[in-house]
C-alpha cells in the first residue's frame, strides 16, 4: 500500500483534482465485473453495480469497518488524514493529523496513516507511514498508544499494513514507500524491508526480510496462513506462509497467486491490499482492480474501477465489498458475508 512509480504521477494529478473531499456525485457507477471462472457467480453477481460513494481524495487506502458504530474508515495518506463515512452521509474528517504531525520533514513522503485494522477489543490499529510505527487508536478516547517502532533497536521504514491474528498478534508489512529516497533514503536504518509479528506481550519477529516491496497482509480464517502480497514488478506475488497455533510462521513461503501476465498486459496496479473472507476466498489488489482469487488461489473474476484499487474491505452486513481506487471510494455487494 505504498505509491509505485506510476503512482507518484497519479497522485501529482490528483493534488489538483476539482472535488471537494467526502463528496460523490449521486449513484455514480464505475467500472465493471468479469467472471473468469463460473465459481464466481456464489460470491458476486458480475452485474452488480460498483457505485462511488465518496471521492476527491489524493490516495485513498486502508479500508476498515467499525461494526461497534457503523461506518467505514479510511486513509487518504499524502493528505494525512483518516476519514469516517456512514451510509447515507458524505464522509468527513476522522483523524488529523492521522500520522506525523508537521512540520514534515522532506525526507519523509508518506506522512499519515496507511493500514487500518479493528482488534478484538474495539481499537483501531493503524500502520501509521510517517511515524514509522504500529500504534493503536482508542476509538471513544482518541488516544493513541505507539505498540511498536523498532525491530532490533532499529526504527522502520515506513509501516504499511497491518492483520489481527484472533490471539492478538498483529502482522505489519514496512516498504520504504513513506521515505521520499526510498532505499537510499538517509533516515533508513533497517537494511531490509520486511513482514513482521508483533505479539500480544509486545515482542517484535520478523516474519520475513528477505522481501524487496512487501505490501498487503491478511490472515486465512482457520488461523494458519499469512499471506503477503508484494508490489515488486519483478516478482508480483501473492505469498502464503504457515503459521503456527502461536502465529508464528512454521515453513517455508509458496507462491499463492502470480500477477505476471496481468502486469504484463499494462494493467493499473500492482499487488497491493487484500481481505480474506471467511469462506477462505482473498478479494486482492492486482494489476486490474481487486481479483477474488479461490481458497486455492484460482482467479475467480475482477473487480474493476478503471483506475488501480490499492485496497478493499467488508463492511455493513458483510455482504459490501468497499474500494479503495486512486481519489475514489466505491462500493459493491455480494451475495455471500465476507465475515
Amino acid at each position: 500500500m505504498g505509491f509505485k512509480v506510476s503512482r507518484r504521477a497519479l497522485v501529482a494529478g490528483m493534488a489538483v483534482a476539482p472535488f471537494v473531499p467526502g463528496i460523490a456525485f449521486a449513484k455514480e457507477i464505475v467500472g465493471k465485473i468479469t467472471r473468469f471462472d463460473p465459481a464466481l457467480d456464489a460470491l458476486i453477481d458480475v452485474s452488480a453495480p460498483i457505485e462511488v460513494i465518496a471521492k476527491g481524495y489524493r490516495w485513498a487506502e486502508g479500508p476498515v469497518w467499525v461494526k461497534a458504530g457503523g461506518y467505514l474508515l479510511f486513509s487518504d495518506v499524502p493528505s494525512n488524514l483518516v476519514w469516517q463515512w456512514k451510509p447515507g452521509k458524505a464522509a468527513v474528517k476522522f483523524l488529523e493529523p492521522s500520522g506525523l504531525a508537521g512540520p514534515i520533514p522532506a525526507a519523509i513522503r508518506e506522512a499519515g496513516a496507511n493500514g487500518l485494522a479493528i482488534d478484538a477489543k474495539g481499537n483501531l490499529i493503524i500502520a501509521d507511514s510517517g511515524n514509522r510505527c504500529i500504534s493503536s487508536l482508542d476509538l471513544k478516547t482518541r488516544q493513541r498508544t505507539v505498540l511498536a517502532d523498532r525491530y532490533d533497536g532499529k526504527r522502520f521504514n515506513s509501516c504499511n499494513d497491518v492483520a489481527v491474528h484472533r490471539n492478538g498478534t498483529i502482522y505489519f508489512t514496512d516498504p520504504p514507500y513513506g521515505l521520499a529516497e526510498g532505499d537510499t533514503s538517509p533516515l533508513k536504518e533497517l537494511r531490509n524491508n520486511g513482514v513482521y509479528r508483533l505479539t500480544p506481550s509486545g515482542e517484535v519477529h520478523a516474519v520475513d526480510d528477505t522481501l524487496s516491496r512487501p505490501n498487503g497482509v491478511g490472515v486465512s480464517p482457520d488461523h494458519q496462513t499469512l499471506y503477503v502480497s508484494m508490489s515488486d514488478e519483478k516478482r508480483p506475488h501473492i505469498l502464503a506462509y504457515p503459521i503456527d497455533v502461536e502465529g508464528a510462521v512454521s515453513g517455508e513461503p509458496n507462491i499463492f497467486a502470480d500477477f505476471s501476465a496481468e502486469l504484463a498486459q499494462k494493467l493499473p496496479g500492482l499487488p497491493d491490499g487484500l481481505k480474506v473472507a471467511k469462506s477462505g476466498h482473498l478479494f486482492a489488489s492486482g494489476p486490474g482492480g481487486i481479483y477474488v482469487l479461490s481458497p486455492e488461489g484460482k482467479k475467480l473474476g475482477l473487480i474493476a474501477t478503471g483506475k488501480g484499487i490499492a485496497n478493499c474491505a467488508f463492511g455493513e452486513d458483510g455482504r459490501t465489498l468497499f474500494l479503495t481506487s486512486g481519489d475514489m471510494v466505491a462500493k459493491v455487494r455480494l451475495k455471500q458475508s465476507g465475515w
